[in-house]
């Protein structure tokens, strides 16, 4: 009977980190360039069942028998063994936005911050008071020369993720562009694109950040460069009717767990009760 209780208590843990995976998903469902988290359980190892007041084997002419069989197994409780991030590729939404870049494919965009670089697939762009290529909260984006600093107007980015911009109007420094012919278009930089040896080894840190681990390995150019899709933005990779759908299963796994220990509860109290007053 204890044993049944810890059973039953691992199963109500682990389904309790499961919801909290659900309700983040679906919190973050309209976060451009969000990935879902999956929670993967691993059991404890089984125990064999065999009767107890049997044991040995016996034998007669036409061969023997275990008078000591396996009669079923027993189940000792579970527990999460990864909280894993689907990278799967989130549908495309046009936007028309020239600083809103979207990463068909496999990679991330590289973003300095205080914390050191981090890496995103949210690419929602703007720029600052300097001209500057920045996220929305004001942190640079990163090309392969450095930091990227553009005109309104004078900002083209091809699906190589070079940028080109009409060099005889950036020259001239201004603030804006009105007006824009691209007659002298020429490639100012390139996005810096990264990829990760071990995609599932990536930590979250919000914003649809990411930072790397001694696991993941150090960010690296990907085999296969992605495309890059200027005036669009990348949903999230999470199906809102597939969540609601797990949050029912969390709901009644967690209930019949619950009264798993409710039951053993019970029975060991008539147990301890009982046999006190024989």
């Amino acid at each position: 009977m204890i044993r049944g209780l810890y059973t039953g208590a691992s199963g109500m843990l682990s389904q309790s980190l499961r919801m909290d995976a659900v309700s983040n998903n679906l919190a973050n469902v309209d976060k451009t360039g969000y990935k879902k988290d999956i929670t993967i359980f691993k059991a404890f190892p089984e125990m064999l069942l065999r009767r107890i007041n049997d044991d040995g084997v016996t034998k007669f002419p036409l061969g023997s028998y275990d008078k000591m069989p396996i009669v079923g197994r027993l189940g000792t409780g579970v527990e999460v063994n990864e909280l894993y991030t689907d990278h799967n590729q989130g549908s495309l939404k046009q936007t028309d936005n020239p600083f809103d870049l979207a990463i068909e494919g496999k990679g991330f965009f590289t973003i300095e911050t205080e914390r050191g670089l981090r890496y995103t697939r949210n690419g929602s762009f703007i720029l600052d008071k300097d001209n500057y290529v920045v996220t929305k909260d004001g942190y640079k984006v990163l090309g392969e020369n450095g930091y990227i600093q553009v005109q309104g107007n004078n900002f083209k980015v091809n699906d190589n993720g070079d940028i080109i911009v009409n060099l005889d109007l950036y020259n001239r420094q201004l603030v804006s562009v009105n007006e824009n012919d691209w007659a002298g278009s020429t490639v100012l930089d390139r996005f810096r694109i990264v990829s990760f040896r071990e995609l599932r080894e990536l930590k979250k840190e919000g914003n649809s950040f990411y930072y790397e681990t001694e696991f993941s390995g150090p960010p690296r150019t990907p085999a296969q460069m992605p495309k890059l899709r200027q005036g669009f933005l990348e949903h999230s990779n999470v199906n809102i009717v597939q969540e609601m759908v797990e949050m029912i299963e969390v709901q009644r796994a967690y209930e019949a767990n619950s009264k798993s220990v409710t039951t053993h509860d019970a029975a060991l109290g008539k147990l301890i009760n009982d046999g006190a007053r024989i």
